[in-house]
């Protein structure tokens, strides 16, 4: 894999093509229709160079305008369809957490790490709301507070765990939320000896989880697999002793299958 990253200002980096694709991800559950100034803002970019990536985009289908708004159409799918189909594994992963949700009525999901965050890459959803948000496939959430981040933060290499902890913006998300970047190390620490990581209601009151990593048969890491519950239906000793084992039955099958 080659490992050098292109910074902007290098002749290869297409400082246009970057730009795209930030007016891109500024949509989002939060900002689902923008107008041009709105998109500028958002961007940090001038109202000339957000409009003229704005209709390139309306011309090649991936936007439509609504009045003075834009919004993303469906087009933009194709682009996940793309990733979703390179990686084959996913439907094998899909087909475990489904029968996790049909066996303990729970929410499960597959998340990668992206920079800072998880995002949701295959989801089962139990019938039940955990949180105020939808949790679905494109779903991100801050690494540092969900047992998939953790899982998946303990597997950097040391070098790359210790820039993220020299720069993540800790917050209190609950009364029990990590605000020490020198504690989660010994959290992190932990999940690297125990091979799991456990979390209550660190993101949102009410909510704990357990998660464990999940390798191809090859060594891979292909993510982290969780179970989501609600604490006052489930206590630790369930989430220890019920759903922790179900979820590494769950990546040893995986394992076998990939191999």
């Amino acid at each position: 894999m080659d490992e050098h990253v292109l910074a902007p200002g290098d002749r290869d980096y297409v400082g246009a093509l970057a730009s795209g694709l930030e007016v891109l991800q500024a949509f989002d559950a939060e900002h689902p229709r923008m107008t041009l100034s709105e998109m500028a803002a958002r961007t940090n970019m001038d109202r000339a160079k957000a409009r003229r990536f704005l209709l390139t985009l309306h011309a090649l289908g991936f936007v439509k305008r609504i009045g003075r708004q834009f919004e993303l159409t469906p087009r933009v799918l194709q682009l996940g369809y793309a990733y979703q189909a390179s990686n084959q594994y996913r439907a094998v992963i899909q087909q475990y957490l489904e029968d996790i949700t049909t066996e303990l009525g729970e929410s499960s999901s597959l998340a990668v790490l992206d920079g800072d965050d998880v995002v949701y890459v295959v989801r089962s959803s139990a019938r039940h709301r955990l949180m105020a948000i939808t949790l679905s496939v494109g779903t991100r959430l801050p690494a540092a507070y969900t047992s998939m981040g953790r899982v998946l933060l303990a597997a950097l290499p040391d070098a790359e765990l210790q820039a993220y902890l020299a720069r993540v913006q800790l917050e209190p998300y609950t009364a029990s939320s990590v605000l020490s970047p020198a504690v989660l190390e010994q959290e992190l620490n932990k999940v690297r000896q125990q091979g799991y990581a456990i979390l209550d209601q660190e993101l949102d009151s009410g909510l704990r989880s357990a998660a464990v990593p999940v390798f191809a048969g090859s060594g891979e890491l292909l993510g982290a697999i969780n179970i989501s519950t609600n604490a006052a239906r489930v206590d630790m000793d369930t989430l220890m002793d019920v759903y922790l084992p179900r979820l590494q039955q769950a990546a040893d099958a995986v394992k076998r299958l990939t191999s």
